[in-house]
């Protein structure tokens, strides 16, 4: 199951500087791919915003997924409440292993065909970091081992607060999203071992492998 949330706006004619001010809502939106990260709708979900299109969206960040179960653990690690959305996801689910997703796996999420695919960690920036407001965040989060996961969009559909997730298709290789963020942020020596997965994004894999030809 998951919640859906949306980049928060103070009218309809305001864009906000940043979209990482997401909140729950209860209206079903549309979900679809965004195009190019550049020069695309940025979001993969209708009316939500992305503040720096030069860094985050585009089809291998068209969604955001952040663990409710990851999130109460950060709670009680913080002392602190932690809301659905606070993390910059655009879908907080509960019961689904989101660190432990496959590179490659498929979600089928609702009932109106939306089809998604994991891709990649999320990895902390300035932005995340001054919308928590506590010194070290980066660091903390690095170190924290929960990321999240980054979707693709294969079939577009409507989402809503409530809809279950149904995983329809997992790789048969073991590269998930905390391994790949361990390479990625951590370990790079573990690099290689991520090329096995086909449905790295394609910058990721040329990190990956300029490791391996090192």
């Amino acid at each position: 199951m998951l919640t859906v949330n949306r980049t928060h706006t103070a009218g309809d004619d305001q864009r906000p500087k940043t979209g990482i001010d997401k909140r729950p809502t209860e209206e079903p939106v549309l979900v679809r791919a965004p195009g190019p990260m550049r020069s695309g709708l940025g979001s993969g979900l209708e009316g939500d915003v992305i503040g720096n299109q030069k860094l985050h969206g585009g089809d291998d960040q068209a969604v955001y997924a952040y663990a409710r179960e990851d999130l109460d653990a950060w709670e009680t690690r913080l002392d602190r409440e932690l809301t659905n959305g606070l993390f910059g996801e655009n879908v907080t689910t509960t019961g689904v292993d989101v660190s432990g997703a496959l590179i490659g796996e498929r979600w089928r999420v609702g009932d109106d065909g939306l089809l998604l695919e994991v891709t990649r960690p999320r990895t902390p920036c300035k932005t995340f970091a001054t919308r928590l407001g506590i010194r070290g965040w980066i660091r903390t989060f690095t170190h924290g081992g929960s990321p999240g996961a980054y979707l693709r969009v294969l079939h577009p559909g409507t989402v809503r607060s409530g809809d279950d997730i149904t995983i329809v298709e997992r790789p048969d290789h073991g590269v998930t999203i905390a391994l790949v963020y361990r390479a990625l942020m951590l370990e790079p020596e573990l690099l290689p071992e991520i090329l096995v997965a086909e449905a790295l994004p394609d910058d990721v894999r040329r990190k990956a492998l300029r490791k391996a030809a090192s």
